[in-house]
């Protein structure tokens, strides 16, 4: 699958961080699902962020531009987002309105001299709500305006069809009047947001079901109009609340930081605002406290919830020179915390909004719905025109097929399959976000779920990074713990990370007392033990010192045939002991990739600059094949020799180093990218917390996304189709064709969700 390349930020430099601002917020979309003009029209541009997260609206863009970023809360569908958009970018002094409908953010550009609250009447005029800067979530959804007309429009209709029947005996009049009532508490809404359309030439959900309400009252039939507007509007607000709630739980991320800070400032404890405080200063993080800055541990030690930013459910124990995130909730013990970055430059709120950018991203299964949509309404529309007027010029009732044309324009609006696969993206990257897991857009989504081959770094990522003793070979009649004692006591003062791999494998021992301790810089080490003189380091510094090693030849290519580094110990002219260093293999690797394996990645290849031995060591322990002393270009290389052979293929690496292969990749994943600009801004997947098993938890959970978005457009294509086919023949009611169309929309939609639901199990 080809894919934009992606830009490289230049190593060693961070790049400067983009965040959208989040006040004040929009509610009650009172649009449903449309065209596929709509559902382009709605998320094909990322929405232009703005650096300072504390201005909601009049934010300066640049060449006399001001710009307003204002929350929508109730969109269920592209349609919304159309409406707004289009409305907005009407305006004269407006250059741009973009909606994301994913996010629920409308972003405007306009003149310096327009002001925000225009803009807020505009939304208004559009049928919209606008909540104020600083409003809470606001009631319970069955609270709401829209809930509770809906409820009254249901009652009205149950009475209309009480008085309907024969031993009533209500007259006409009041018959009809009770369901004009229904149509009225239910469908102003939706009358008000079809005006809107019709100006603005938008046929949208709104027009279509309008139209079948007009139509269907012209010609007597007060009930069908009225069952038309209450199953609508009930299953618009179950849309609603359904898809509200994922945009909400994944907002609340950027809510987890407290706006105010303790900090010490000249000698004093003060309290200020989050936005308020520099790098560098230090935050006093007290026990039960929410962090509201990325930072550094100074003093104190405490187990820290991170589960916001890392997904690690369990605390983790932080210390003096351990980094801390923004939103991580600090456990009984307090802390000195030296900051890092900006609040609005944090971890977490860099996570937030990379988020909400990525569910604005179309997977490429929501582009060919949005070119389906484009050809089927306005041709579905047509033919229900040519419907109601071709039969009665032939002599047919007008009243009937007219009635038959009403039922085919409301199965026009291809409402479920417009929603089925932006709702499963949004669920999908908002449920791997709550894992600690950052997928970049439905693209790479998708692309994940596909994969048949990965590339990985060794170095750092099916290794520990770091060397560990893994054999000792004692000479003569030397024991193991005796060699290793000695070693150990030889290499204590040494800071070479071989030297603290044999320290930490003889922690558990006495070391003996070290005189006339001497260092050779990258070879080894001597000093006296005992009245005795003792040497250790490498081959060559032996050879240098003219010490014998015919005796140790044996142990040396063992070691050397398993790949290992081979450290010598020596003493009186004589070998004592050989000791293999390696760089261990992660615990959870070889369960890592066989989990990989269960999903259908059937390609698993390492790549390292590594030599020879080393690299084979490691990739036989693992049952992977492997591609060893590649140069960073030859990297990329390996991995669009995968892209060729298997159509698509990951890269797994920190990040940084492997950033050029990361972006040669179909997907590249980043291990370890919490705190890290870097490895946020180049990889598709973002795994926050250095965890290996995470990835084959991305992998499931864009399978399961794949399935998901396969069998909702399946089943919308499949209902539509027979839909489309029954009503020309009379055998559609209104209501069924309404009941039909919002019932495969409530359907794809909860089937979407079940991804954010698995999130919170």
């Amino acid at each position: 699958m080809s894919r934009p390349k992606k830009m490289l930020p230049v190593l060693g430099q961070s790049p400067e961080p983009e965040r959208a601002v989040s006040d004040p917020e929009i509610e009650g979309c009172a649009d449903d699902c449309c065209s596929g003009d709509a559902a382009e029209a709605s998320a094909s541009t990322p929405a232009t962020r703005q650096k300072n997260p504390e201005v909601s609206v009049g934010g300066f863009v640049g060449g006399g531009f001001e710009k307003t970023v204002v929350r929508v809360e109730g969109m269920d569908c592209a349609s919304c987002a159309a409406t707004v958009e289009r409305r907005v970018a009407a305006m004269p002094g407006v250059r741009r309105a973009t909606v994301n409908f994913a996010a629920g953010r409308l972003d405007a550009e306009h003149d310096v001299g327009l002001w925000a609250g225009e803009i807020e009447d505009a939304v208004r005029a559009a049928g919209y709500g606008v909540a104020k800067s600083g409003e809470a979530g606001g009631p319970a959804f069955w609270r709401t305006p829209r809930a509770i007309s809906v409820v009254v429009s249901a009652l009205l209709f149950a009475a209309g069809l009480a008085l309907s029947l024969g031993f009533v005996g209500a007259p006409e009049l009041v018959r009809v009047g009770v369901y004009l009532a229904a149509i009225l508490v239910g469908g102003l809404p939706i009358f008000r947001a079809a005006l809107v359309g019709l100006r603005a030439r938008h046929l949208d959900m709104n027009v279509l079901m309008s139209a079948a309400v007009v139509g269907a009252a012209a010609i007597g039939q007060w009930a069908e109009a009225a069952s038309v507007v209450v199953l609508f509007a009930a299953g618009n607000a179950l849309q609603v609340y359904a898809v509200d709630r994922t945009r909400g739980a994944v907002r609340a991320l950027a809510r987890l930081a407290p706006d105010e800070v303790l900090v010490r400032r000249d000698g004093l404890e003060v309290v200020v605002a989050a936005g308020e405080v520099a790098v560098g200063e230090t935050v006093i993080l007290r026990p039960g406290e929410r962090l509201a800055v990325d930072g550094e541990v100074v003093e104190g030690s405490s187990a820290v919830d991170e589960a916001p930013v890392t997904g690690e459910s369990v605390p983790v124990e932080k210390g003096a020179g351990d980094a801390v995130y923004s939103g991580s909730l600090n456990g009984q013990g307090g802390m000195l915390v030296r900051t890092t970055k900006r609040a609005g430059d944090s971890t977490l709120q860099k996570i937030s909004h990379l988020v909400e950018e990525a569910q604005a991203r179309k997977a490429p299964a929501e582009q060919f719905v949005d070119r389906f949509s484009r050809v089927y309404t306005p041709a579905v529309v047509a033919v229900a025109v040519a419907l109601a007027i071709v039969p009665p010029l032939l002599g047919a009732s007008f009243g009937e097929w007219f009635y038959r044309a009403l039922a085919l324009l409301i199965i026009a609006c291809p409402c479920a399959l417009v929603i089925s696969t932006p709702v499963t993206v949004v669920s999908g990257i908002g449920a791997a976000s709550r894992r600690g897991i950052l997928i970049k857009g439905g693209v790479a989504l998708e692309a994940t779920g596909r994969l048949k081959a990965l590339a990985f770094d060794k170095t750092g990522t099916l290794t520990e990074g770091r060397p560990v003793v893994s054999r000792v070979l004692a000479l003569g009649d030397h024991s193991e713990d005796d060699v290793l004692r000695l070693a150990a006591a030889l290499e204590r003062r040494s800071e070479h990370p071989l030297a603290h791999a044999i320290l930490t494998a003889a922690r558990d021992q006495d070391l003996p007392l070290v005189k006339g301790f001497r260092s050779f810089a990258g070879r080894g080490a001597e000093g006296e033990i005992g009245g005795a003189r003792y040497l250790i380091g490498s081959r060559r510094l032996f050879e240098e010192r003219g010490f014998p090693l015919a005796t140790a030849e044996t142990a040396l290519a063992e070691v050397e045939r398993a790949g290992e580094t081979p450290v010598i110990l020596g003493g009186d002219g004589v070998v004592l002991a050989v000791f293999g260093l390696a760089d261990a293999v992660r615990p959870e690797a070889k369960a890592t990739l066989e989990a990989l394996r269960s999903a259908g990645v059937d390609d698993l290849v390492m790549l390292t600059g590594d030599a020879e031995a080393p690299a084979r060591r490691i990739a036989d322990g693992l049952g992977i094949s492997y591609r060893a002393r590649l140069l960073p270009e030859q990297k990329v290389e390996a991995v669009r020799d995968l892209v060729a052979k298997h159509g698509s293929a990951g890269m797994v690496g920190d990040g940084v180093n492997d950033a050029p292969a990361l972006a040669a990749s179909s997907v590249g994943f980043a291990m370890g990218a919490a705190g890290t600009d870097v490895a946020l801004e180049t990889a598709d997947v973002a795994l926050m917390r250095d965890d290996l098993p995470r990835l084959a938890e991305s992998l499931r959970l864009a399978r399961a996304a794949e399935r998901i978005i396969r069998q909702n457009v399946i089943v919308s294509i499949a209902i539509k189709g027979v839909f489309v086919l029954l009503a020309p023949f009379g055998l559609v009611a209104l209501w069924l064709a309404v009941l039909a169309d919002m019932g495969t929309s409530i359907a794809v939609t909860l089937n979407g969700l079940r991804l954010f639901r698995k999130a919170n199990t």
